[in-house]
């Protein structure tokens, strides 16, 4: 390939993901762990670790202050994920992933994180703004922590597309509802649960589903529309039709950052001149290849190129 975009990802809160078993959650007794496990998480983490597993050019950007901001350093070096951060005065939060063995459920606890002040947030914008390349991509994924303003996404955005980057929003509530109002995104990917509360309705039938993605990316706010479904699997709108892939047919081991794994890999897909239905596949097998793994994002390459050759096959005709 002559040229590998780059794809630039953005965690304004990112977490130390600690992942462990236990044999059962009660309450009040104490429950005693094992194979514990500690991961860089939030979303653009998550992504650029993906991106870089596929063999993508990234750039993780993440805010990070305090010990826990070192540790989650060390981790994403420990990965070889070349990053930039943004120092903070708070501490970086440490969220707890746990697998109950005798139910098969999986549990997250997921702190909110520290506070951000108005010149720690403009350094971010700044640091973005340094960092961009021509042609490069900049996916705004995951959480505001508390003292960014609710359009900080959507500024970000804006000023990226003035630099002729493409932007990628992955996120939910007041942050991605600014974003989609602002407009001229590349992609979104909410869940259907994420999608639901942005238009205020439940959208419980498939039809209601594509009609929704489809009315969105006719309106301007992003020329794909992803909405993942969980075990039901996903939708991609285009203003011009609608697919429909099912989940992957894999054991599933656990499901954190399987999103995140679905956006890094449709937008390297996208990014290397994928046509949107074979980034589409591409974005599902990730999400396969992760819930197929224990721990956060954990899509091995092998596999997502081995699920992606099942999701072309599988993918249906345009229902729309």
């Amino acid at each position: 390939m002559a040229h590998e975009p780059l794809i630039v990802t953005l965690t304004a809160n990112p977490s130390v993901d600690l992942g462990c078993e236990a044999e059962a959650v009660r309450p009040v007794r104490k429950i005693r762990t094992r194979n514990e496990r500690f991961d860089p998480g939030g979303g653009g983490v998550n992504v650029a670790r993906v991106v870089r597993e596929l063999g993508g050019t990234t750039l993780a950007v993440v805010l990070a202050g305090g010990v826990t901001g070192r540790f989650i350093e060390e981790l994403i070096d420990a990965e070889r994920v070349p990053r930039r951060s943004v120092p903070i005065a708070g501490r970086t939060r440490i969220s707890q992933i746990v697998q109950d063995l005798s139910s098969g459920l999986e549990y997250r606890f997921v702190p909110e994180g520290p506070e951000v002040a108005e010149a720690e947030w403009q350094a971010t914008l700044a640091t973005l703004a340094e960092v961009a390349q021509p042609e490069s991509w900049l996916v705004l994924s995951g959480s505001l922590p508390r003292g960014m303003p609710e359009d900080f996404f959507a500024q970000a955005a804006a000023a990226a597309r003035g630099r002729g980057q493409r932007v990628v929003v992955d996120s939910s509530g007041d942050p991605m509802r600014a974003a989609i109002a602002a407009g001229g995104l590349e992609l979104i990917k909410p869940s259907l649960g994420e999608f639901e509360a942005l238009l205020g309705r439940k959208l419980p039938e498939a039809a209601e589903q594509e009609a929704a993605a489809l009315d969105l990316a006719r309106s301007g706010a992003a020329r794909l529309v992803a909405v993942t479904l969980g075990h039901r699997g996903a939708v991609l709108a285009s203003a011009e039709r609608v697919w429909r892939l099912p989940a992957p047919d894999v054991l599933v081991r656990g499901a954190s950052g399987a999103g995140d794994s679905f956006v890094a890999a449709m937008t390297l897909a996208l990014a290397r001149g994928a046509a949107p239905e074979e980034a589409f596949a591409w974005g599902s097998a990730a999400g396969g290849a992760t819930v197929a793994q224990s721990g956060t994002a954990h899509a091995q390459r092998a596999q997502v190129e081995a699920i992606y050759a099942q999701m072309r096959r599988q993918l249906a005709r345009p229902a729309g």
